[in-house]
């Protein structure tokens, strides 16, 4: 394929390409008729979920980055809505037991190769500012809690 040809359509074999010529390591994984590709960034594990089909049989139209970690414990209230108001491009959610940051990517009417792997390293660093994000938010929560209970401690001394 060359640089210049639009990609109107992506299967799990391009798309594996692509991940792998971009250095990171893909499984396939096949549930109920449903293919996924599984991948990890700085250790973190993400799938890529495919979205709705095309004429020919297992091309799709658009795909879906994302990533879910498991809630340990209570999840601070605000988290994701703060995420999603501050950033661009992916969102947060809680879905059941899960914390899940996804990304869409169309390519209906037509995309570069360098488009698709833009929307990759986009992914990579919000994955990466997700991660950050997390700990940040745990530490300022972990803060205000001390500062809360300590205030309550000064209020009952005196």
């Amino acid at each position: 394929m060359s640089d210049n040809q639009l990609i109107e359509t992506v299967s799990a074999d391009s798309l594996t390409t692509l991940l792998q010529d971009a250095g990171c390591r893909v499984n396939r994984s096949e549930q109920n008729a449903v293919v996924q590709l599984l991948s990890a960034s700085q250790g973190v594990g993400y799938a890529v979920r495919f979205g709705n089909r095309a004429e020919r049989e297992g091309e799709f139209l658009d795909f879906t980055y994302s990533c879910a970690l498991r809630i340990q414990g209570e999840l601070p209230a605000g988290l994701a809505e703060r995420w999603n108001v501050s950033r661009r491009f992916a969102r947060l959610s809680v879905q059941g037991e899960f914390l899940v940051m996804e990304m869409d990517v169309m390519v209906a009417d037509g995309v570069s190769h360098k488009h698709l792997l833009g929307s990759l390293v986009l992914w990579d660093r919000l994955l990466q500012e997700f991660i950050v994000y997390l700990r940040d938010y745990s530490r300022n929560v972990a803060q205000m809690q001390d500062e809360a209970v300590a205030g309550a401690e000064a209020v009952s001394a005196s």
